[in-house]
């Protein structure tokens, strides 16, 4: 078997791992948006 297998794939998985975390955390959650209704109903 390949050298080092696990542990590659290992430091792959953690480097995907972080950068999930990091674009993760820049994520803000949108507010819901309120639609702003006529007075007038009957238009």
């Amino acid at each position: 078997m390949a050298d080092n297998f696990l542990e590659r794939h290992y430091e792959e998985y953690e480097a995907r791992k972080a950068a999930y975390l990091r674009k993760k955390k820049h994520i803000t959650i949108k507010a819901p948006r309120l639609l702003e209704r006529p007075e007038d109903e009957a238009l």
